[in-house]
């Protein structure tokens, strides 16, 4: 009695394990456009603008007057 428990126990599982069927949809890949580096192009419009302005004020000295 408990030999066919234990054969039923195992092999019962294993049979409808071989009878799942499943399905799956497939996966739908679509092109993500990121941009990043707004900032960056803001910073560096600002230092080529202003980078000439920058190099003049460290020549500047006051004057004693």
């Amino acid at each position: 009695m408990h030999r066919r428990l234990l054969l039923s126990t195992t092999f019962v599982p294993l049979l409808l394990g071989g009878c799942l069927n499943v399905k799956t949809e497939p996966i739908e890949v679509k092109p993500i456009h990121i941009t990043v580096d707004v900032n960056v192009r803001v910073e560096r419009a600002l230092d080529d603008f202003f980078g000439d302005l920058d190099e003049k004020s460290t020549t500047i000295e006051p004057s004693k007057s």
